[in-house]
């Protein structure tokens, strides 16, 4: 065997790893996606929340509206990443085959 040859295959075999995702990272679109999800639905649970407190006296006005602030961006932000997907698809559907 040539020890180009050799040297070759030890180098790709040390590179390889490189190239892989590393365990427990979690880089993948569907965790990422599941991460906003659940900072979305944490957000309405907090707006909620608040909403309740200042309906009973607990809590002031201020964080009341900075609640129902937050609300309406993630909702808004929501709403704008909805619009791009379906005008993403549709693209998709106007290529032609």
């Amino acid at each position: 065997m040539d020890i180009r040859a050799l040297n070759a295959a030890q180098k790709y075999a040390a590179a390889r790893p490189a190239t892989e995702p590393v365990p427990g990272t979690g880089t993948g679109l569907g965790q990422a996606l599941g991460e906003v999800a659940k900072n979305f639905a944490e957000t309405f649970r907090e707006g909620e929340e608040t909403a309740k407190a200042a309906m009973i006296g607990q809590a002031d006005p201020h964080s009341l509206v900075q609640a129902l602030s937050q609300t309406e961006l993630a909702v808004e932000a929501a709403v704008t990443v909805r619009d791009k997907v379906v005008e993403a698809y549709q693209e998709i559907l106007r290529m032609p085959v």
